[in-house]
């Protein structure tokens, strides 16, 4: 609370807010960051295995393995939420669960997870959809922007 805020508040606030501010946790945030990193990096790690994975045992390019491997990564994060382990592994890493597609992946599970009861299309289909469909949109918007400049450069380019 800044100084300001502070000299509108009644002694019995003030003695409140010191109370309130000796009791209150501090946060490790450096440890924080570095879990946050290793599980990240983790993460990383796992699917670079897979796509090494792919390269050596199906002779995929590294562009060709990329697409099982973000699909890999996506089918262990579902599968990890729908068994509870994902939130408990977020809990304890924090940010360092959030990479994109493990992250993402989590999140449209748990909401599909959490909505069931209302049923497969206005539960499940809405409710995750809720949260997709923004990315979704923004992913399309991306795509048709980045379409037109590569378009326009290319005119440009053929004059």
């Amino acid at each position: 609370m800044s100084n300001k805020q502070r000299k509108n508040l009644t002694p019995t606030q003030q003695e409140y807010q010191d109370f309130a501010q000796e009791r209150e946790l501090k946060r490790p945030v450096l440890k924080n960051c570095v879990i946050a990193f290793l599980v990240g990096g983790i993460i990383c790690t796992i699917g670079q295995a897979f796509q090494y994975f792919y390269m050596t045992q199906f002779g995929f390019s590294q562009i060709q393995a990329s697409n099982p491997t973000v699909a890999s990564l996506i089918i262990i994060a579902v599968l990890l939420t729908g068994l509870g382990v994902y939130d408990h592994i977020a809990q304890w890493a924090g940010a360092g669960t959030a990479v994109p597609v493990t992250g993402f992946a989590n999140s449209i599970a748990s909401s599909a997870i959490e909505h069931r009861s209302e049923g497969f299309v206005l539960g499940v289909g809405g409710n995750m959809f809720k949260l997709a469909g923004s990315v979704i949109v923004f992913g399309v918007f991306a795509a048709f922007v980045v379409a037109l400049i590569k378009l326009t450069i290319q005119a440009l380019g053929g004059m």
